[in-house]
């Protein structure tokens, strides 16, 4: 069995994921990566920055937008994806379709315990009908304009335990919104806020996507993610692609089967996965710079994290669900995060020494960020502790 060494996997990493050498394109770059984290509207954007020499926002835009060759959904882990076109029958009929059945069986809890209905399912089928209905003229309203114009999705359910301080009244709306789109019934459409903000409108799947393409059954959806999975991330390990997945062993098992995926020896001891035709050797990679927003998926591709990040480290750079802040790299480890200051210029905030060359490149990539973002300042939901306790000039 071929073991595959740490040096290996980070040149793999700097090579498909586009951080040596760039990619040409948005579409390029997202296949690439699988998918790309959109659970913050500004990762998207950013994680693309990172990886197309000379995008702008306007190009990103034109993707998501305008050839909708990228399309946001929800997915894995119930964590909001933008997702290659072509990517989004196998989600829908794998990981997206789990996740729907977890938020209707929330949704049908919710809508007894908070009295809006005896009958829960009749409930949910009548407020999906009138959601659908509104969008039948083609329009794109935000959730809050659609919670103004449907009765349905005008009522309020309780959350969190009573009495605690995480406990509070919340709209229905977006739950039903989330599960209409986690069954691909609705998608969401052009963003009404800036695009560093999460303000989405909502679409009918057909009138968005124009033909839609039938969900792939369960098995084979599953299959053509650990496939592309292995693509970008691979080698990997069971326990990663779980994570990843947010689906269970068995399913995960059946996929690498499904995609003839065969062992590699890892330099920890383990034992990880790829796909059949990548056993070759790969090159070394020359040392780079990158700079990577907040749940890039380079960051958030692996639960096991020890071939590019020191464990002393993690506790800074990671809240204490896994999802990672900012991050600055260095020749293929994470050595530390970033941020702006007032002024919205973007600095670097290291854990550990780089070296000359290091702190020189580092700095290049803050003030091409600088350059790009142009007085934009983004705002993070999952700032690191590191990113929290910056104190900056």
């Amino acid at each position: 069995m071929r073991t595959i060494s740490d040096d290996e996997r980070r040149a793999r990493l700097a090579v498909r994921h586009g951080l040596a050498a760039g990619l040409p394109t948005v579409e390029d770059a997202t296949a690439a990566m699988t998918a790309l984290h959109a659970t913050e509207a500004a990762t998207v954007h950013l994680a693309l920055w990172a990886r197309v020499p000379g995008v702008t926002v306007a190009d990103i835009d034109a993707a998501l937008y305008d050839r909708r060759t990228v399309v946001k959904q929800l997915a894995m882990r119930r964590t909001l994806f933008a997702f290659p076109r072509d990517l989004l029958p196998a989600a829908w009929g794998s990981a997206a379709a789990r996740v729907a059945a977890q938020l209707r069986a929330r949704l049908v809890k919710d809508v007894v315990a908070g009295g809006l209905a005896t009958d829960p399912e009749r409930w949910l089928a009548a407020a999906a009908d009138a959601v659908l209905e509104r969008l039948a003229d083609g329009s794109a309203p935000t959730t809050a304009q659609l919670r103004e114009e449907l009765p349905a999705l005008q009522g309020r359910v309780s959350r969190g335990t009573p009495g605690k301080a995480w406990a509070a009244e919340v709209p229905i709306a977006p739950s039903v919104l989330w599960l209409l789109g986690a069954e691909a019934r609705v998608l969401r459409g052009i963003n009404a806020g800036h695009w560093r903000l999460n303000k989405p409108t909502w679409v009918r799947t057909d009138h968005w996507l124009g033909a839609v393409p039938e969900p792939w059954p369960e098995a084979e959806g599953y299959a053509e993610l650990v496939g592309r999975w292995l693509h970008t991330f691979g080698p990997g390990t069971e326990a990663d692609l779980v994570w990843w997945l947010g689906a269970t062993k068995t399913a995960v098992r059946r996929a690498l089967a499904a995609t003839g995926a065969v062992q590699v020896g890892l330099e920890d001891g383990g034992t990880g996965w790829v796909l059949p035709d990548d056993l070759e050797p790969v090159a070394p990679v020359r040392p780079w710079a990158a700079l990577l927003p907040t749940l890039d998926p380079t960051v958030m591709g692996w639960q096991e994290r020890g071939f590019y990040l020191d464990a002393a480290d993690r506790p800074r750079l990671f809240d204490t669900n896994g999802n990672a802040g900012n991050t600055a790299w260095w020749d293929g480890r994470i050595v530390g995060s970033w941020l702006q200051d007032d002024a919205g210029v973007v600095r670097v905030l290291p854990c550990r020494e780089v070296g000359a060359a290091g702190r020189t490149a580092l700095e290049a990539e803050a003030k091409r960020l600088t350059a790009w973002l142009d007085g934009v300042r983004i705002t993070n939901v999952y700032a690191s502790p590191q990113m929290r306790g910056a104190a900056l000039p």
